[in-house]
């Protein structure tokens, strides 16, 4: 038997004992919630404290004002190189000789399953329903800025890398705040560096793992009947080590198949509802701008719309957070910026396009009521439009499916566990970078996170650890004040990055690897 044999074994062994004493041990986990609370509580609040005199918290207003700022710096690129981005997915300027673990496609995909998830589907809904049609608008909005946020960070990511003579490679602001700094001989980029390590690490058990697995058990007992959490966490335990365990190529070739899966299956369900609904899109687009601009009759008019927008938004991309450009820092190039365009793609898919999706369906399917006689929606004790159903959260989302298909709520269950399973396995892959960088990059070290990551997802899925969940989502969050900062100081080195390669394509300098003069060119 090898020693990860013999390592995996006592782990599931471990996690057995683990699971037969669950019953038991729920009033300590009502202990340690009380105690883990009154803790942190103070954590958490500093994170999402709105602004004084209003709702919105200071945290979403750092993170669209960055967006606003590097989307002027960088001239509004979003909406300039996309011909350019596409053409690079699809690998038409892809050496392989290059170094780099992945393709900028698997790159792409693996940092859209760490997004793409139940913030599109059950954070939406809570959006439309506080917010009212107008959130989708800002919402919309704080995407297409949020993609000049990925750009810079997952430009720098690559920039600032460590390859190694094996081929692997390790990236992240953990990397471009320590080397970054140094080179411009600013101080703090290692404080910086190892306090977002931890905040990553910490992330990454929590919103990353513990909140997946638990909403991915609700939503399976939901419809299968209740039954103990561990069993579900457990599957996914097994599941998780499985692709972990062969490290970033193993997660990238899972989640390249997966995501295209996830998104044509939820998109797709919702271009039929759209199109059997087509008389009332134009409504919707209506009741959509209308809001934005007035509240049409939501709690807190056009503010509240406006916040809901951004805040959902910014929790749903997590542009400006750090965790993608982790992943996209293993792609195959020696041109950062490329992976920069590439990584403006997704807050563009996981926002406009399937964001937006969520909240046509929504909707065009009447959850929202209004009253007959003034036109306004419905609000009930805690300023929230009421629904058709009385339900919200995925709960709106289900029901408006449900409206013309009867069984979706069993491929809303399929969408949930592939986007819960897809989300764990690429935050696995953010907290162990960031786990390497304090620890050291070694076997050893590698394998003890894996294993406590797995050991997290059981935890997740058979406890109610609100608490820690709320430090978890914190954390995550903090990254982004970190990560920011890390920005704003090494933004010039991108736009030198930016203009040297934009010129390089425009005088023919770079050129398409797949024609066939290009190889022999470079060869």
């Amino acid at each position: 038997m090898t020693r990860k044999h013999f390592l995996f074994s006592v782990y599931i062994s471990l996690v057995t004992m683990l699971s037969s004493g669950m019953a038991q041990a729920k009033s300590i986990d009502e202990s340690v919630n009380t105690i883990f609370s009154a803790a942190t509580g103070w954590f958490v609040s500093l994170i999402f404290a709105p602004i004084p005199g209003t709702s919105f918290p200071w945290i979403v207003v750092w993170l669209v004002t960055a967006a606003t700022i590097f989307t002027v710096y960088f001239g509004f690129l979003q909406f300039r190189t996309i011909p350019h981005s596409i053409a690079l997915v699809k690998g038409d300027y892809a050496d392989p000789n290059d170094a780099g673990e992945v393709s900028h496609f698997q790159a792409l995909a693996t940092a859209l399953s760490g997004t793409v998830g139940l913030g599109n589907i059950a954070g939406v809904a809570v959006a439309i329903g506080i917010g009212g049609p107008g959130a989708t608008f800002w919402m919309i909005m704080a995407g297409l800025l949020g993609m000049a946020s990925k750009f810079t960070e997952c430009t720098l990511g690559v920039k600032y890398r460590n390859e190694y003579k094996d081929g692997s490679v390790s990236g992240g602001p953990m990397y471009y705040l320590s080397k970054g700094f140094a080179e411009k001989n600013l101080p703090g980029g290692k404080v910086l560096a190892v306090m977002f390590s931890i905040f990553c690490i910490l992330g990454s058990f929590g919103a990353g793992n513990m909140f997946q697995a638990n909403q991915a058990h609700a939503q399976i007992s939901g419809l299968f009947g209740n039954y103990p959490g561990w069993i579900t966490g457990l599957v996914f335990a097994v599941l998780i080590f499985l692709v972990i365990v062969g490290g970033i190529r193993s997660i990238a070739n899972v989640t390249e198949k997966i995501v295209p899966i996830m998104g044509l299956l939820y998109v797709g369900s919702a271009v039929v509802i759209l199109i059997l609904n087509a008389d009332k899109i134009l409504w919707a687009i209506e009741q959509i701008f209308a809001g934005a601009f007035t509240g049409l009759g939501v709690a807190g008019g056009l503010t509240g719309a406006l916040i809901q927008g951004f805040k959902r938004a910014a929790f749903s991309n997590e542009a400006g957070v750090g965790s993608a450009a982790i992943a996209h820092s293993a792609v195959q190039t020696k041109e950062p910026v490329t992976e920069g365009l590439v990584s403006l793609l997704e807050p563009f898919i996981d926002t406009v396009v399937i964001c937006t999706m969520t909240a046509l369906v929504i909707i065009i399917t009447g959850q929202l009521i209004t009253n007959p006689e003034t036109g306004k929606f419905l609000l009930d004790e805690t300023g929230q439009i009421v629904t058709a159903h009385g339900s919200s959260g995925v709960a709106l989302t289900s029901d408006a499916f449900a409206s013309a298909f009867s069984w979706f709520p069993y491929l809303l269950m399929a969408a949930v566990i592939m986007f819960a399973f897809s989300t764990m396995i690429s935050w696995s892959y953010y907290g162990l970078k960031a786990w390497t960088f304090l620890f050291g990059e070694t076997r050893k070290a590698e394998l003890t996170f894996k294993l406590l990551f797995c050991l997290f997802v059981i935890v997740g899925a058979a406890s109610s650890l609100g608490p820690v969940i709320d430090f978890s989502d914190a954390s995550l969050f903090s990254m982004a004040v970190i990560n920011i900062i890390g920005l704003y100081a090494l933004m010039p080195i991108v736009k030198t990055e930016l203009n040297s390669y934009m010129a390089r394509l425009r005088n023919g300098s770079i050129v398409k690897y797949k024609n066939s003069k290009t190889r022999e060119a470079r060869s």
